[in-house]
């Protein structure tokens, strides 16, 4: 089996309030699907089922250690997915309010790339 890409797909995530990497993890996740529709898995690629898709998610985030993985893979609807997580992003200083639970002043910023692909003979 040769293992070929479809698309790649990138965004960025933030959790403006809270402080937690993976709300801006998953929200980077999500904006990278959000606008796809992928007719080539049916037409050219020749799947019966969304889950044989092979689903590669690789994520930078401020604080990585403390990503729930399975929170972020669940944004995604189908495929045999995997995510890989580091440490990257961006810490921006904001304002806390109490009333949203914010720890401290910090906007978490996270980045995404999805990719796509499939097994082929």
């Amino acid at each position: 089996m040769v293992r070929k890409r479809l698309i790649i797909e990138m965004a960025m995530g933030i959790d403006q309030h809270g402080q937690e990497p993976t709300v801006a993890a998953a929200r980077a996740v999500r904006n990278a699907i959000a606008h796809n529709a992928l007719p080539g898995v049916w037409e050219i690629a020749g799947l019966n089922d969304p889950d044989e898709m092979i689903v590669e998610v690789q994520v930078a985030v401020p604080y990585p250690e403390q990503v729930r993985e399975e929170e972020v893979l669940a944004v995604l609807p189908f495929g045999r997915k995997t995510l890989t997580v580091e440490s990257g992003g961006m810490v921006v200083q904001g304002r806390a309010i109490p009333s949203l639970n914010d720890k401290n002043d910090e906007m978490l910023i996270a980045v995404a790339a999805v990719t796509v692909l499939i097994d082929t003979e």
